[in-house]
């Protein structure tokens, strides 16, 4: 009888974490797929519609222009019980909207108007044509509607909500180089070479603890220009680390582009540093892996 009852409360435990970690519903919202991992789904929607640049560069939509929604599931994190049914669907959403000037003030209103917060507005680049700003926003409640109300701000502006058609080009690019002097392999998207690379510490927002991947690790992005390679992203950092790492770029020929916060109640406070600069990929590597070894990051080759 014993073994039993474990079997079936086994099975009805394995029911309500499939049940919470479905996220179809969201998904049916948006018109997409999504990503889950560390009890986050993640859906992205890059601006595949401007075409910025830095003075000759041209900078691709998943290297600096990518819009992106996080959900947290709370009832997991909350150990809600089974009877709590009005419980299970609820969320923490936060992201980070890609979005020209023109379309800032009323990205803003509209936010306002369905009852999220702005955590956060501030460039990523400099000297881009036409300028681009980044808001960032967060909110609490039932996941679905969370999405049908982010959905709704996105519509506002001109971020294509599908896809493209056209299949992604595959471009093969040798980045062994670089892999080598960060000691691991980043992630490969057509001209893109893509890392985060976690903190060691356990970062909170409003108390709860947040997984690197709903935007608490440090990204780094390379994008091929001929044989060279541009390079940005934002290092997730402490303020007694802020001054060091800038003198560490610009000492290596990157420049700073920005210092700013993304949230309103992380602990511990945490900035956001986002750099630029185009040379050669294992110079640039061999910078940017000075940082992470230099600061609090997991897992960096020493």
């Amino acid at each position: 009888m014993r073994t039993i009852i474990i079997s079936i409360l086994l099975l009805n435990f394995s029911f309500c974490f499939a049940q919470q970690n479905d996220w179809s519903a969201v998904e049916n919202v948006f018109g997409k797929k999504g990503t889950v991992q560390d009890n986050v789904f993640k859906i992205s929607y890059p601006r595949s519609d401007l075409k910025v640049k830095v003075g000759d560069f041209t900078v691709a939509p998943g290297f600096a222009l990518g819009s992106w929604i996080g959900f947290i599931n709370l009832s997991k994190r909350m150990n809600m019980s089974d009877h709590e049914t009005d419980m299970k669907n609820q969320a923490m959403m936060m992201g980070d909207l890609v979005l020209l000037d023109t379309e800032v003030p009323e990205v803003l209103k509209k936010l306002v108007a369905v009852d999220l917060k702005v955590t956060a507005i501030h460039n990523h680049l400099i000297n881009e044509s036409p300028n681009v700003k980044y808001v960032h926003f967060s909110g609490t409640g039932d996941r679905v509607k969370l999405a049908e109300t982010i959905k709704s701000v996105l519509a506002i502006t001109s971020t294509p909500l599908m896809p493209p058609q056209s299949p992604a080009q595959t471009t093969n690019i040798d980045w062994s180089n670089v892999e080598a002097i960060l000691g691991t392999t980043g992630k490969h998207n057509g001209m893109l070479l893509q890392y985060v690379f976690p903190r060691k510490e356990k970062l909170k927002e409003s108390g709860m603890v947040m997984p690197p991947f709903i935007g608490m690790g440090t990204a780094i992005n390379f994008q091929k220009d001929g044989d060279k390679a541009a390079i940005t992203g934002d290092f997730v950092l402490l303020a007694d680390e802020i001054n060091p790492v800038i003198k560490i770029l610009i000492d290596n020929g990157i420049t700073p582009t920005a210092l700013h916060n993304h949230m309103i109640h992380d602990d511990p406070r945490l900035f956001m540093m986002h750099f630029w600069a185009i040379d050669d990929p294992a110079k640039l590597a061999k910078a940017l892996q000075q940082v992470l070894t230099s600061t609090n990051h997991a897992a960096i080759k020493k």
